[in-house]
Formats: C-alpha cells, structure tokens, sequence
C-alpha cells in the first residue's frame, strides 16, 4: 500500500514528498504513510503502529493529539481560520516567550524557521550596517539562500553541499567556518549565527565555554550574535537552549515547539534590537499568515504543559533511552556513540564523540545507520530517515514504551551485525 501510495505522490510532487528527507533517499526504500497520531505512536495507512521517534522533528514534544492542544486548537478554528488583523492570542504567547527567555523583550512572529533566521540576519545587518555573517559548517538554518552552505541535515541527507539555484552572490557574504573552533572575527561582521547546540549533523554538543567565548569575541567587534533555537528552543529546559548554557544571544529564532504542531517561528530580543522592524524602523518583514490564530492557540497551549516538571520527566526518558542503547551496543560489541544534552539525543555508529561536521560526516557515512533504521521500522519503531537526525522522545513515551523500544533494539541490531 505505501509503495501505491509513493507512485501516485511522486507523480504529484517532487520525489512524492514535501520536504526531502521523507523520500527515504538516504536509508532507500519506501516511505511509509501516515493515516493518524496519538501519545507516542503514529499509524501507517496500512494500519500499522509505530513507536514515533520523529515526532514531526520537534513539534510533538508533549505527544501526537494532546488532549488540550486539540482542544486548543478546536476552539480557535470555531472563530475562523484567520483575519489578516491582530488577536488577542499573538499577544498572549509573544508574553509568554518573554517571560520564559531572559533577554526577549519583544518577539516577531512568522510561519516558520527558516523565515525566523531569515530575517534575523536581515535585522542584524540592518542594524550594524554591515553584510558578512558567520555560520557554522554543519550548522541547519532553514533554505535561505545565504544559509544553505554546509548545512547540516537539511542538505546532507540528500547528498548534496549547498543548492542549485542559490547564486555565487548570495553566499558572497557568508563565512562558514568549523564547529567548536573560534573562529576569526573583525569590525566587518553583522551576525555570527549557530545552533548552541547542533541537532542538524546529530547531536554534536559545544565543548566546555564555546558559546561563553563566542559572546565575548562578538561583544568585542560588535558582532550580532544569533541563536536559532527552532529545534533547541523549549524543547532543552523552560527556557531553552541560552538558559540551559547561561549565554545570552542578543537575537532568538524559535520554531517547531511554539506551534504546537502548525506551522510557526519567532524570533526576537531586546526592545532597542526588536525597534529596527517595520512600522518601528527601516528593516522589513512582513508576512500574511503570521501570528495566524490557530497556530498561536496550539502554540499557547503547548507552552502551558511544559511546566519544570515536564522538562525533569523529559530528561530522564531521554537519559532511560540513551542509556540502554548504551548498553546494548556494547553487549553486542558495535561501535556506536549516544551523545546526549538533556531530552535532545542521537546515534552515531562510531567509537569517538564527533566534534564538528567532518566527522560526523564520517559517522554518518558509513551505512550502518540506514541498516538500523530499517531493522527497527520493520519491528515498529520509527526513526529519522537520514543519519544526521536527532531522536525526539515526548512527554507521552512512558518508561514501559522505552523499555519496549530497547527490547525491539536488541533483535534490531542483532540481525544486522
């Protein structure tokens, strides 16, 4: 049925899917679809059930088809879907974005990451006067064509190191430098702009006061530095990622988790940075569906269920799954690293923690990951389809469901070593 289902979508849409890594093209096979959600499971329109490990990327962090996220979004849809005017809900989770992140004064909102980080390079440039921004190798933020060099899962997955179509000029101003190595900075530089902590080449944490020495080099050149928490985001503590380390940023980009499962981003930061957007000031942005109702209810709603104590209950299924991974690779003796930064986790078959992009490239490269996924898509646990994804447990995979997913890991990895 998902071979079927695969024919006619590739008839329709480029490689049957609407964002590239669903193709499988980096594992082979056939994509399977998915008819329904709920709590830690999807079901395929086979009817199969699969534990969900993808969780839409992020999104799903209190579980598919919460109760009050759907309630949530039933009553805003009652009301309309959207009115091209402000509502009282966009002010509502601007607020509560504040009042969780120290250092967001004032939040814009979009329709996703990728315009989230789009324009908070346009504001940084704006802003300082300045063109050249910094990024890190490895390093996903979205398909802007000024983003795309060397970025991490989004490009990597497919085989491919930038895109077609993105010209010479559009990158011209772009630096892309190695992860964990300060780069050099000078006077000439808008923005430096990463992940704080890399989810897009598998989970590749910052070594011990990396982003502490990179706020200061920036805060020597008055360089704008970014954080793009659209993964990281609500999703490592109460207050994300610059809560989680104790560095501030002077720009936030958020996505994923503050949707609540629709489609939107932010970004943000202090009132005097916030006050170059139009109407306020010259650097323009602007878009119909932002701060659509819906998604700003499912949004709200989604914030208000991670309180502290999801965060402890999400780090300890996180820490219950990577430790038994842990465990049954070395009983199996495979050479395999489980990084793991709070509820944020991966799996490289390597006997060495990567530290930037080439080497996890390496990792990444060495097919035994499409084997493993396989192996366990076959049992009913579904990962990422593509070797530089991060797992996304939920507040709904219980202790029985991990325990459940390490008992299924055993045979998976037996059959394949």
């Amino acid at each position: 049925m998902n071979e079927e289902y695969f024919k006619r979508a590739q008839q329709v849409m480029p490689g049957g899917v609407n964002s590239p890594v669903r193709s499988f093209r980096s594992v082979g096979g056939t994509p399977y679809f998915v008819d329904r959600a709920e709590g830690p499971y999807v079901w395929g329109i086979d009817g199969k059930r699969y534990i969900d490990y993808v969780m839409s990327y992020g999104p799903g962090i209190a579980g598919h088809s919460h109760p009050q996220i759907i309630d949530a979004i039933q009553q805003a849809s009652g009301n309309g879907a959207t009115y091209g005017a402000p509502t009282r809900s966009e002010i509502e989770i601007a607020e509560e974005i504040g009042s969780r992140v120290d250092g967001v004064e004032m939040i814009r909102l979009v329709s996703s990451g990728t315009e989230a980080t789009m324009t908070a390079v346009r504001l940084a440039r704006g802003a300082t006067g300045r063109d050249k921004i910094v990024k890190f190798s490895g390093h996903y933020h979205g398909h802007a064509d000024s983003l795309l060099a060397a970025g991490g899962s989004g490009v990597a997955n497919q085989g491919i190191s930038g895109s077609a179509g993105v010209p010479a000029s559009a990158v011209a101003d772009t630096i892309v430098v190695p992860w964990n190595e300060l780069p050099e900075l000078d006077d000439s530089i808008a923005a430096l702009i990463l992940e704080p902590l890399p989810a897009n080449m598998g989970i590749v944490p910052p070594t011990e006061n990396f982003l502490q020495d990179l706020r200061s080099a920036c805060d020597l050149h008055g360089i704008i530095l970014i954080f793009d928490e659209v993964i990281t985001g609500f999703r490592l503590s109460f207050g994300g990622a610059s809560k989680w380390y104790g560095v501030q940023p002077d720009l936030w980009c958020f996505g994923k988790i503050i949707g609540g499962g629709l489609p939107m981003g932010a970004y943000g930061g202090s009132r005097e940075l916030m006050s170059n957007i139009a109407p306020l000031g010259d650097v323009y942005q602007a878009g119909t569906l932002s701060g659509n109702p819906i998604a700003t209810a499912a949004g709200l709603a989604q914030l208000q269920i991670l309180n502290t104590n999801a965060y402890e209950k999400l780090e300890n299924t996180a820490k219950r799954l990577s430790n038994g991974l842990v465990k049954i690779f070395q009983n199996q003796e495979i050479k395999a690293v489980i990084p793991r930064v709070g509820p944020l986790l991966s799996i490289f078959f390597t006997d060495t923690q990567p530290l930037n992009f080439d080497e996890a490239q390496t990792a990444a490269e060495n097919g035994m990951y499409p084997k493993f996924f396989h192996s366990m898509l076959e049992r009913g646990v579904a990962l990422a389809p593509g070797p530089y994804e991060a797992l996304f447990p939920s507040l709904a995979h219980s202790d029985e469901i991990i325990d459940q997913t390490l008992e299924i890991a055993e045979e998976a990895i037996k059959e394949i070593i």
